[in-house]
């Protein structure tokens, strides 16, 4: 039997049924997945419970609460940690140190 959260579970279930119980990261963690076709090969319950989290990483906890099914992807452990820490690194800016300015 894999696992499954005890709250949301159906919400848990339509997630994971639209991603084919796989991990839905393509690079946002900062990996290719280039062997397993731009796609994490991670199944759930065969490496590790899969999650149900939001698609974007970057909205905060307080908002993925609420958000439906078709705003949210299966995430495993691994991704989904890597997107969030990339997703809150500030952008980083051009800095030309003023060898144009005139």
């Amino acid at each position: 039997m894999t696992p499954e959260p005890i709250a949301a579970v159906d919400l848990f279930r339509t997630v994971l049924a639209t991603a084919g119980s796989r991990c839905q990261c393509v690079g946002a963690c900062g990996q290719t997945h280039i062997q397993s076709g731009g796609r994490c090969p991670r199944q759930h319950g065969q490496h590790a419970p899969l999650m149900a989290a939001p698609a974007d990483p970057a909205i905060p906890d307080r908002i993925a609460v609420s958000l439906p099914a078709d705003r949210l992807r299966a995430w495993c452990p691994g991704c989904h940690s890597a997107a969030r820490r990339t997703a809150k690194r500030p952008p980083t800016e051009a800095v030309q140190d003023g060898l144009f300015d005139l």
